[in-house]
């Protein structure tokens, strides 16, 4: 039986890619078990990087969820925003005058009810609209990691307001990383070290490299199951891994940038973004790693170790890269496209405080920003 609705969350997705249109799905599919708490979301917006399509009355309807199945579906297959006019009571904005219509979205309903802008994109182009919202009072969802990880007064801004900010999903998708952190340091326990495997896409290259499998077939194949970015390089070169650990130790109170990182990457600058494409890299770039990656794996072999990519925060900083580890150690037995997260502190200093689970793929990243929407409805109240 459903409750009567006291929460109700006006939403704007900026981002159709994986995590945004299975974010929709979610929402969607979930619409009988948010009933029963008394919640409703409402998406009112849906940005990509050319356009906007918005609800023609965002004050007190959004858009049904067959147009939201339309939206994913359209997306899928590469079909613009422009395509669903005449589906749905909405408008269509391009950019730049788009980004004007997410700041007077945010205006209007940051007066009024409250928005959550729900940023899925993987772009810095959305620091200006995030910021933005803010300074309307509205909530701000993160996957993005891009936003948390530029200029530090940018980060600084976003999480002054700690109430109305969610980003889970940027580390660890659904892992409840961030909170474990957030929570240790509000008790005044503080943090000594963080070492963690936070790549899924690099757990699975690694574990499956320890399988005898060569470096091309498993980037390849991570990819085909939405492992990996856009760009696999960006997995390969630790960027997406240094991401993560900028942000955990900007959360530590680090004030540092990712110049401040030292970052190993797993391919060099010849087979870089500034040397080949993306298809060129996977068509005859990544097979030229094979040789040398077999050569690393069978040497960490023959001392009884296994290799992972490790991020480590400590008083130090931030370090990046392979490390052979003892098989038995709770990093070495990782396997899969898991994480595995050990936080140290006061508290935690000889036992660590372990987080393990699955670390990547578009479903699990949406599941963790729909979590965390849904963590804000407090802050939302039943409108007509």
């Amino acid at each position: 039986m459903p409750k009567p609705v006291s929460s109700v969350l006006p939403v704007v997705l900026l981002g159709c890619g994986g995590v945004g249109r299975h974010l929709l799905h979610h929402i969607v599919s979930c619409r009988p078990l948010h009933a029963k708490q008394g919640v409703a979301i409402r998406v009112v917006g849906v940005g990509d990087s050319s356009s906007l399509l918005v609800a023609d009355d965002v004050h007190s309807s959004g858009f049904d969820d067959a147009l939201l199945t339309n939206i994913c579906a359209a997306k899928s297959a590469g079909s613009p925003l422009s395509s669903l006019l005449g589906q749905g009571p909405c408008q269509l904005f391009k950019k730049p005058e788009a980004n004007g219509k997410v700041i007077d979205t945010a205006t209007v309903l940051g007066r009024s009810s409250g928005l959550v802008l729900v940023d899925c994109s993987a772009t810095y182009d959305t620091v200006g609209l995030l910021k933005g919202a803010v300074d309307h009072g509205c909530c701000v969802v993160l996957a993005n990691k891009k936003p948390l990880t530029g200029a530090y007064e940018d980060f600084e801004k976003l999480v002054s307001n700690f109430r109305r900010i969610r980003f889970e999903s940027t580390v660890g998708a659904g892992l409840p990383v961030i909170a474990s952190v957030t929570r240790i340091i509000a008790s005044g326990d503080p943090i000594s070290r963080i070492v963690g495997s936070l790549s899924g896409t690099l757990g699975y290259v690694m574990s499956e490299l320890e399988d005898g499998k060569k470096i091309s077939e498993i980037v390849k194949t991570a990819k085909s199951l939405g492992y990996t970015e856009p760009d696999p390089r960006d997995d390969l070169g630790g960027m997406d891994v240094a991401r993560k650990g900028l942000i955990l130790a900007r959360l530590l109170g680090q004030r540092i940038s990712m110049e401040d990182i030292n970052v190993e990457s797993l391919y060099p600058s010849e087979l870089g973004p500034d040397a080949m494409s993306t298809n060129d890299f996977l068509e005859s770039g990544v097979v030229q790693l094979d040789k040398s990656m077999e050569e690393r794996v069978r040497a960490a072999s023959l001392k009884g170790n296994v290799l992972r990519y490790v991020c480590e925060i400590g008083t130090a900083g931030c370090q990046v890269g392979l490390r052979e580890l003892p098989k038995d150690s709770p990093l070495g037995r990782l396997r899969g496209s898991d994480n595995v997260v050990e936080v140290y502190s006061r508290c935690y200093e000889s036992s660590p405080l372990v987080i393990q689970g699955a670390g990547a793929g578009n479903d699990t990243t949406a599941a963790g920003v729909l979590a965390d929407i849904l963590d804000l409805q407090d802050l939302f109240q039943k409108t007509a």
